[in-house]
C-alpha cells in the first residue's frame, strides 16, 4: 500500500571512478573510512572449507536451499568472507558473530555500532563496512547476461533510458544505474522494491518524491552515491546517508 502524499528524497551521485584490479590488501584501516572489501569467487574459492566452519545454522540452512551448486558456492564464499571481515574488525572469532535482522531482512550486529552490507554477483563479492553510518553496497559484473534495453524499459525512467541508449557502452551504463538504485534501497533497509522507477540516479543531484510506505518510513532525507569501475569487469556503487570523503577498496 502506498501513501497518498509522498515526501522528498534527494540522491547525490558521483562517478564512475576507475579503480584498478586486483586490489591491494591493507592491515591499517582508518576507523572513519568506509572500507569496501571486494574479492572474486575465484580468489575466495580456496577458502571454501574454512568458511564452511564459520556459518551459523540459519546461514547453512539458507545455503542448502539453493538448487544449484554455483549458487550454494557463491552464498558460502560471500557469507564466509563477510564473517572473516567482521571478525577482524571486531577482534572476535568470525563464527561467534551473531546477526539480527531489520523489518525487511537487512542484517545488523547486536549491540555494536559497526555497520556493514554484503552484495554478490555472478563472479564476485563486495562487503562495505563503516564504524557508525548505515550504508548499502551493490556489485554487478559485465560478465552477467542481461537484456539491458528490455530491463531498462521496465525499471528505469525515460531520462535514464535515454542515457543508456546514448552511451558508448549501454550495458555498462545500465549496470551503473542499477547498482546505484540497489545501493540506495539497501542503505535504507528496504532492500527490494518492485518499481525502481521511483528512484532517479542519472544526474549529479536528483530531487525525488517518494510514496512507498516502507521507503518513506526508513529512507534518509538524502543519499550520497558513488560508483566505481573495478578493473574492466565489475561495477560497484555505495550509498550512504551523508557524504563520505574517506572510502577505500581492499582486496583479499
Amino acid at each position: 500500500m502506498n501513501r497518498t502524499q509522498g515526501r522528498d528524497l534527494t540522491i547525490h551521485c558521483i562517478g564512475p571512478i576507475a579503480v584498478p584490479h586486483p586490489l591491494a590488501g591493507s592491515e591499517l584501516l582508518d576507523a572513519d573510512e568506509v572500507v569496501i572489501h571486494m574479492a572474486t569467487i575465484e580468489e575466495l574459492r580456496p577458502r571454501a572449507d574454512a568458511y564452511a566452519q564459520l556459518l551459523d545454522r540459519a546461514e547453512t540452512e539458507r545455503m542448502q536451499r539453493f538448487k544449484f551448486d554455483v549458487d550454494r558456492e557463491r552464498f558460502l564464499l560471500g557469507h564466509g568472507f563477510a564473517r572473516s571481515v567482521l571478525g577482524a574488525r571486531l577482534d572476535m572469532p568470525p563464527s561467534a558473530i551473531r546477526y539480527l535482522r531489520g523489518p525487511y531482512g537487512k542484517p545488523y550486529l547486536a549491540q555494536h555500532p559497526l555497520h556493514f552490507n554484503l552484495s554478490d554477483t555472478k563472479d564476485a563479492v563486495a562487503i562495505a563496512v563503516h564504524s557508525s553510518s548505515a550504508l548499502g553496497v551493490d556489485i554487478e559484473s559485465m560478465a552477467r547476461g542481461v537484456d539491458h534495453e528490455a530491463v531498462g524499459t521496465h525499471y528505469f525512467r525515460p531520462e535514464e533510458q535515454r542515457s543508456i541508449a546514448e552511451a558508448v557502452d549501454g550495458k555498462r551504463r545500465f549496470l551503473e544505474f542499477w547498482t546505484r538504485k540497489e545501493a540506495v534501497l539497501k542503505a535504507s533497509g528496504v532492500g527490494i522494491m518492485d518499481d525502481l522507477r521511483v528512484l532517479r540516479v542519472d544526474q549529479p543531484v536528483n530531487h525525488l518524491s517518494i510514496t512507498h510506505d516502507a521507503f518513506i518510513s526508513l529512507a534518509a532525507p538524502n543519499y550520497h552515491v558513488a560508483t566505481w569501475h573495478i578493473g574492466e569487469t565489475h561495477i560497484v556503487s555505495l550509498a550512504t546517508s551523508g557524504p563520505c570523503t574517506k572510502i577505500r577498496f581492499v582486496g583479499v
